[in-house]
């Protein structure tokens, strides 16, 4: 297990912060970053949060997979690797 979710279907107004307070209720956070297109600024309606620890990791999905924020279901899983 690795300590990177990744975090989809995210309300359009969620921040950084506000994305990192969601999971801090499960655990320590190392880094919470919602994904935003370069050229409007705008949230892409997903993100990534690395969590302190991989059984932090498995509680924050376990809680929040399928959890309502703004009308919104989260899809919550363990990050895939990049490829390359």
């Amino acid at each position: 297990m690795s300590n990177n979710i990744y975090v989809g279907n995210l309300p359009w107004s969620f921040k950084d912060d506000t994305l990192r307070e969601l999971f801090e209720e499960h655990g320590e956070v190392s880094d919470a970053k919602v994904i935003v297109d370069r050229m409007s600024g705008r949230s892409r309606g997903f993100g990534f949060v690395e969590m302190a620890s991989s059984d932090d990791a498995a509680a924050a999905i376990e809680a929040l997979n399928g959890h309502e924020a703004e009308g919104r279901e989260l899809k919550v899983n363990e990050a895939k690797p990049r490829d390359g």
